[in-house]
């Protein structure tokens, strides 16, 4: 589960992209993943049209994503809740019911050994299409390390 402010920028961005590594991978049969924001201002709405626009530069599909709120169910249907950023973190720490809760969280940038100090996904919201597709970027690298931390797991456990 990956998780941001809204549900239309970050967080759909690296649920597609994670997608596209599992599907490539052959694995859609045993690795499912999803997106949720922390507020509910864009509820049932699709991914901005930047974040769509940025997905399609690099060959992804973002067009079936519709935005939703994460809830305490999420933590219980998924083994990994990703964070964007420090502050998504915290508050899914806050919403954490169980110490199982959060060891289930993370920080996506903490998987990519190339970002350095910076461990927050910038949210592109405010900026243009170049801040999109440099916060694209960084969720490609992230993700992919995230995907090849994860597949020897997966494939093991056949």
């Amino acid at each position: 589960m990956f998780v941001c402010t809204g549900n239309i920028c970050r967080s759909p961005m690296a649920d597609v992209v994670f997608r596209w590594f599992v599907d490539q991978a052959g694995l859609s049969d045993r690795i499912v993943s999803a997106s949720a924001g922390t507020g509910d201002w864009h509820v049932g709405e699709p991914a901005d049209t930047r974040t769509l626009a940025a997905l399609e530069r690099r060959g992804y599909d973002g067009g079936r994503h519709r935005a939703r709120r994460f809830t305490l169910a999420d933590f219980d249907r998924s083994d990994l809740v990703v964070a964007l950023d420090r502050s998504h973190e915290r508050v899914l720490s806050n919403w954490a019911r169980t110490t199982a809760d959060t060891d289930k969280l993370g920080l996506l940038m903490t998987y990519d050994p190339h970002a350095g100090g910076d461990l927050d996904v910038p949210d592109p919201y405010y900026g243009d299409a170049g801040m999109f597709d440099e916060v694209l970027a960084m969720i490609e690298n992230a993700s992919r390390a995230l995907f090849r931390q994860l597949e020897p797991a997966i494939r093991t456990t056949s």
